[in-house]
């Protein structure tokens, strides 16, 4: 019952001077819409990271040449500092690599295989319409791999890879670009980098992610890549690749699978034991455990920068209430000659600063929910995600600010000796 009269006290007292109870909130109003827009930029990427990682197929294992591990944490020893002195030129993926962990008998458990291959200059043309757009050399295999879905048309197929065949598929924006919506692409013959291909499918658009808009994409077989648009180059008397996709039958045999993986591209690249590795392998939990590791420390940045606002509201609270308890000085005084006690007044200012703090709290949280919403259409960001957790965070946070900055005032006001008190003008 006490509690609720200095709730009713309060909110009477903060309507006497509507214009400074307003100035006063302002800074808990910023600091929680803050909280809350910034801590959903920094939950919509973490989604969108986790999304486009899951896109790129289901237990899949990427195969890139070059040695970089993106969990590494920089230190080495003298033994790995040695190898790495004394280690020859990186050999680069081959279609015989691709071959290779494509047999069942040397690497089991493997679903499908599927080696690409891409370079630049990346020029598509179809008659005076022209733009840049990232032309990937693939098998087959690509379409399952890679979660690929056709809007229309056919696939690239074993026949085009071992004719290498001049058609291509089109990624769904490129297909937007190049023709009208009244005209067919399928069966039209477009240039890449001034060569001559027919459109034999449109793939189905995808969300545009944080690798890239896949839709801005051109698959043709990788053979036609590799020799009638780019010069590839060969190593043993292989054809060079770019990456290699591996999806794994099971889930639970991603690490024993990867494991093998490196154990036949050691062999076949000739390794030593000590030498270091000239290629990396990346399963999707490692890339989902390297995205969750930066979006959480994007969202702790974020949030950091979102608490001085609040702050510097609290600050703006205690000052208020320092305003309030010199005000009235005489107020208090009364009350406790006729019995308050020091607890009474205690409470009365504390709630008063607490009140305060929620009030600016709760139109905040409905400013933060409105600028999230209005981020992606004004500023561009792809998702943005308001939690109910960022919410209570908000809501704390401010009560928190209004109880750790309406301590001092309501102390001050508190230990105001009643004679003082009374004869303060």
């Amino acid at each position: 019952m006490q509690i609720w009269e200095s709730i009713i006290i309060a909110l009477r007292g903060l309507t006497v001077n509507k214009l400074r109870t307003f100035l006063t909130m302002l800074g808990v109003i910023i600091g929680v819409a803050s909280v809350i827009a910034l801590l959903s930029i920094g939950k919509g990427f973490e989604q969108n990271f986790n999304r486009q990682i899951q896109s790129m197929g289901v237990n899949v294992l990427w195969i890139s040449p070059g040695n970089f591990d993106i969990f590494s944490d920089g230190s080495e020893g003298a033994s790995s500092r040695e190898a790495r002195r004394r280690q020859r030129a990186p050999e680069p993926l081959t279609m015989g690599d691709a071959r290779a962990l494509a047999d069942p008998a040397l690497v089991p458990d493997l679903a499908a295989v599927s080696p690409e291959y891409s370079s630049r200059p990346n020029t598509v043309t179809w008659g005076q319409r022209e733009m840049d757009s990232s032309i990937i050399g693939i098998t087959p295999d690509y379409q399952g791999v890679r979660n690929v879905t056709l809007a229309m048309g056919d696939f690239i197929s074993q026949v085009h890879v071992d004719r290498r065949a001049r058609v291509v598929v089109l990624g769904a924006s490129v297909a937007s670009e190049l023709f009208e919506s009244y005209e067919y692409p399928l069966g039209q013959m477009i240039k890449l980098n001034g060569t001559p291909f027919e459109v034999i499918g449109v793939l189905e658009k995808k969300d545009r992610g944080i690798f890239g808009d896949e839709n801005n994409r051109v698959l043709i077989p990788i053979t036609a890549a590799q020799t009638r648009l780019y010069n590839a180059g060969t190593f043993r008397g292989e054809l060079v690749v770019s990456a290699i996709y591996a999806q794994v039958a099971d889930q639970d045999r991603m690490e024993v699978v990867s494991d093998r993986i490196h154990e036949v591209l050691r062999d076949r690249h000739r390794l030593e034991p000590d030498d270091e590795k000239d290629f990396t392998v990346i399963s999707q939990a490692e890339l989902l455990q390297f995205g969750s590791s930066i979006t959480a420390a994007i969202s702790a940045f974020l949030g950091s920068i979102a608490a001085v606002s609040l702050l510097v509201g609290g600050i703006g609270i205690m000052n208020i209430m320092l305003v309030s308890v010199t005000e009235r000085t005489r107020e208090i005084g009364i009350r406790k000659a006729v019995g308050a006690k020091r607890r009474d007044i205690l409470l009365q200012f504390l709630v008063e600063a607490i009140v305060l703090s929620l009030i600016g709290g709760f139109v905040g949280i409905g400013l933060g929910y409105g600028v999230s919403i209005l981020l992606p259409k004004l500023a561009g960001f792809e998702e943005t995600v308001v939690t109910s957790g960022s919410v209570l965070l908000a809501t704390g946070f401010a009560a928190a600010v209004g109880l750790f900055f309406g301590v001092y005032p309501a102390t001050r006001a508190a230990r105001l000796k009643p004679i003082d008190a009374l004869r303060y003008e």
